[in-house]
């Protein structure tokens, strides 16, 4: 990367692996930053083989008091019609990218978390301290974590899961992705799900994986930056775990490069 007067990131060459309809908007705020945004979805999206748990639970929504969207892919694939959305139904998500995809929608009033953007965030959430007796549904992908639902339900809410999307590894091929990182050709890597860094690993051999693991990785949450030591990666920077927060911490590590 060749520093410039335009500002630290003039150039850098920046690995986004968000699923594709995710990633266009922190593409667009990194190219205006003079970035170089490198798409490299490590994750697929794809809609459920079985439609079933999901027609059902957009028919019954009215019988919900509190609905989860565990991402912004849950909100895509599992709202249905806005204009059925019951007013008295309160939406959560766990932080505020989620939030604006529900808001996109026209599902506004969104909670999210005080604390951290995560299922232990939404738990610490006073809408949630007391729900015995409560009727929740939660929209999550194929085999999601099951720590919400879990609590949930010891705190004598009766909870439904509805798998509205299913997470695909990505196939095709990548020599050329793999030249790239072995020619240094990659300034930073950004990953915000431990499964894409995971599907990541394994789309690589063994004479890529040092030069992955050696590039800065900047990740939204402490539990992707443990997974990725866990494999090797030495330069794992956790942000603040919103969009802004990866910006700001990019600005933050080329600047401290520039001479």
């Amino acid at each position: 990367m060749t520093g410039s007067a335009s500002g630290p990131l003039q150039g850098a060459r920046i690995v986004i692996t968000r699923p594709a309809r995710q990633a266009a908007g922190l593409a667009q705020q990194i190219a205006a930053l003079g970035a170089k945004p490198v798409m490299f979805p490590a994750i697929v999206i794809l809609p459920p083989a079985d439609r079933s748990a999901l027609e059902r639970a957009q028919r019954d929504l009215a019988q919900y008091d509190y609905a989860v969207f565990v991402s912004a892919n849950a909100v895509e694939y599992g709202v249905g019609d806005p204009a059925s959305w019951p007013a008295r139904l309160v939406a959560l998500a766990p932080g505020p990218g989620t939030a604006t995809a529900l808001a996109a929608v026209g599902v506004g009033a969104v909670r999210i978390p005080a604390t951290t953007m995560d299922s232990e965030g939404l738990l610490a959430l006073p809408e949630l301290a007391d729900v015995a007796g409560k009727r929740i549904v939660i929209y999550r992908g194929s085999g999601g974590r099951d720590l919400l639902g879990r609590s949930l339900s010891k705190r004598g809410a009766q909870v439904d899961y509805v798998e509205c999307y299913l997470r695909a590894k990505p196939h095709g091929d990548f020599g050329a992705m793999a030249t790239a990182w072995r020619g240094g050709e990659i300034d930073a890597l950004t990953l915000t799900s431990s499964e894409g860094l995971d599907n990541l690993w394994e789309l690589f051999d063994d004479v890529s994986r040092p030069s992955i693991a050696a590039t800065p990785t900047f990740v939204p949450h402490p539990r992707i930056a443990e997974r990725a030591r866990t494999l090797g990666f030495g330069r794992v920077t956790v942000t603040a775990p919103t969009d802004a927060g990866l910006l700001a911490s990019l600005l933050e590590y080329f600047a401290s490069k520039q001479p």
